[in-house]
């Protein structure tokens, strides 16, 4: 008998761009993994259909008893073509990387740490709605600088696996019931800014606000939630299982 839990779900990505609102450019498949010991990983498919070029990212990302990040393996094929593959070792003072691709060959890479951060950033909306939990409500409705590493800067991370850096606010906005197609949760409301530019994409953007909903439990599910600015998306929980 396994002595784990599993979470499965699937996140539906559609646009709100002038024209096309509503209409599918992606989805997610993800599953968490709880084991008895405290850790957990997190296994994400990701398809983004549009803007061009395609992105087809797979993800296994685990963080131990603390919800520390331990290490996170990324492979990724932009436009039906292969980019690169990661793993991404979080040490206590390094994060290391181990990266190859066509266009960078085969790159070994260590980056002290150099104080306290937050976690990791893995690009998959599972992936950025469990940060959330780094964040301490019980101060109330307020935000704070989030200082995480990640395997790349742009958007939609469809650059090659790298170490990347970034400062970027999350605020805590308060409690929601929202209802979804997979049902209705209580949920916890949170908001991305990057004020500052903290995460400038590969093309000069800065990060446009993003919301999203999570549930109010210690699963940290991602229910709901958008990007605004020139992205102008919208993402929602679709199935669950747990």
């Amino acid at each position: 008998m396994q002595q784990h839990r599993t979470i499965s779900g699937k996140i539906l990505y559609t646009s709100r761009k002038p024209g096309r609102e509503g209409q599918e450019r992606g989805r997610e498949w993800f599953t968490f993994t709880h084991h008895t010991d405290g850790k957990r990983s997190l296994r994400a498919r990701c398809e983004i259909d549009e803007p061009a070029p395609t992105v087809h990212r797979d993800v296994v990302y685990s963080l131990d008893e603390n919800d520390r990040p331990m290490d996170c393996f990324v492979r990724l094929t932009i436009g039906d073509k292969f980019m690169g593959s990661g793993l991404f070792i979080i040490g206590k003072d390094t994060v290391e990387c181990e990266s190859y691709g066509p266009s960078i060959g085969r790159i070994s890479q260590t980056m002290p740490i150099g104080g306290d951060f937050d976690g990791f950033g893995t690009h998959p909306i599972s992936g950025d709605a469990y940060i959330t939990k780094k964040i301490d409500r019980s101060l109330g409705v307020h935000k704070r600088n989030f200082r995480c590493f990640l395997p790349s800067p742009d958007h939609r991370g469809a650059t090659p696996p790298l170490i990347a850096e970034s400062n970027i606010d999350l605020g805590y906005v308060g409690e929601e019931t929202v209802t979804v197609a997979a049902g209705t949760f209580d949920c916890y409301k949170y908001q991305f800014t990057d004020d500052a530019g903290g995460m400038i994409s590969i093309d000069g953007h800065s990060h446009p606000p993003y919301e999203m909903w999570v549930t109010a439990d210690d699963d940290a599910i991602f229910v709901q939630g958008g990007v605004g600015g020139y992205m102008q998306t919208w993402y929602e929980l679709v199935e669950l299982s747990r």
